[in-house]
C-alpha cells in the first residue's frame, strides 16, 4: 500500500496530553505560543529568527497540512489534555518510507517547560512510529549546546550515535555548529 493511503488517528493520546495534526485555523495559537518563547526559541530555531504575522503562520501551517495529506512531512500539535491548552510541535520529518526512517522534531511553549509534556510526548510519537508506521528507524538530532533539547533522547533510550562536526551554521549565520544523532532502530 502507497504511504499516502496510510491511515493517521486524529489523536495520538499520552496520559496527560493529545497530539493531533497540525491544522487549518492553528496559525493565532502558534503566534502567540512562539511570541511568548520566541528569546528562547531563537537560541535554537531557524525558523523563530523571523516574526511572522498570523497570516504567513497560516499559510505556513496550510503547506504543512498538504504535506501531511501526502505524507511527505507530518507536523504535530501538543495538546494538555485537562484543559485543550497547546503546549508545543513536534512531528515527524525527514521522512524515508522506503526505509521507514524518520526523524522527530520538537519546541515547547517556555510556559509549560519543565513539566516533562515534550518527553511524553516524544515517548509516544516513537512508539506510534514503530508500532503504526512501522518505522525501522526512529533519529532526534539536536544541537550538542542545547541540553534540554539533548536530555529528551536521552531520557528515552535513544543512542548517541555521533556527532556531526560543524555540518550547520547557527542559526545567526554566523558560526558553524555540531549536530548531534540520538537514534532508535528496530531490533
Amino acid at each position: 500500500m502507497s504511504h499516502i493511503l496510510l491511515d493517521f488517528p486524529e489523536r495520538i493520546e499520552t496520559e496527560r496530553l493529545y497530539i493531533r495534526p497540525s491544522l487549518p485555523g492553528d496559525g493565532k495559537i502558534i503566534s502567540e505560543a512562539i511570541s511568548y518563547s520566541r528569546d528562547e526559541l531563537k537560541k535554537w530555531m531557524p525558523w523563530a529568527q523571523r516574526i511572522e504575522s498570523i497570516e504567513q503562520l497560516e499559510e505556513g501551517i496550510r503547506k504543512a497540512y498538504a504535506k501531511y495529506i501526502l505524507r511527505e512531512d507530518i507536523r504535530l500539535h501538543i495538546y494538555r489534555k485537562e484543559d485543550d491548552q497547546f503546549i508545543g510541535g513536534t512531528g515527524l520529518h525527514r521522512i524515508n518510507w522506503d526505509v521507514r526512517q524518520f526523524e522527530i522534531g520538537y519546541w515547547c511553549d517556555c510556559r509549560y517547560q519543565k513539566n516533562g509534556y515534550i518527553t511524553e510526548a516524544v515517548n509516544s510519537l516513537t512508539t506510534f512510529a514503530f508500532e503504526k508506521l512501522d518505522a525501522n528507524r526512529v533519529e532526534i538530532r539536536c544541537d550538542p549546546l542545547n541540553m534540554n533539547s539533548r536530555r529528551i533522547p536521552e531520557r528515552l533510550g535513544f543512542t548517541l550515535e555521533g556527532i556531526l562536526r560543524k555540518n550547520q551554521l547557527s542559526v545567526d549565520g554566523k558560526n558553524l555548529r555540531d549536530t548531534c544523532v540520538f537514534a532508535k532502530i528496530r531490533e
